[in-house]
């Protein structure tokens, strides 16, 4: 039995997230790192982001658009982001945020409507 198209597609949207998300900022709680060391260490993470990145934007085409397929990735970005800057990095989820982000699911809700 195989995934549908729309679950498969978010499902890896997802996952690359995490790795991205630890390959951009993972590093910041080792400043002391060097920073070859930690270029070199994110380019490996991220390796595993395309790895899913790539297949979820071919299989995920075609039953969405590549814009709605982008704007997908930039929400899931977004709330990634903000579990991990929380969680890992100890940082606080303000309203300023809440606001901001309730615009840019307001900016998806419009680029998933057909308004015909």
């Amino acid at each position: 039995m195989s995934l549908p198209v729309p679950l498969l597609t978010i499902g890896l949207l997802l996952a690359s997230n995490v790795f991205m998300t630890f390959a951009w900022y993972g590093h910041l709680k080792f400043k002391a790192a060097p920073l070859l060391v930690v270029i070199v260490l994110s380019w490996g993470i991220a390796f595993f982001e395309y790895v899913l990145q790539v297949p979820a934007n071919r299989i995920g085409h075609g039953h969405f658009s590549a814009a709605q397929l982008k704007t997908i990735q930039e929400v899931i970005t977004l709330s990634v982001f903000a579990i991990f800057s929380w969680t890992y990095l100890g940082e606080r989820i303000t309203w300023q945020h809440g606001v901001g982000f309730t615009l840019i699911a307001g900016g998806a809700w419009f680029i998933f409507h057909d308004w015909g």
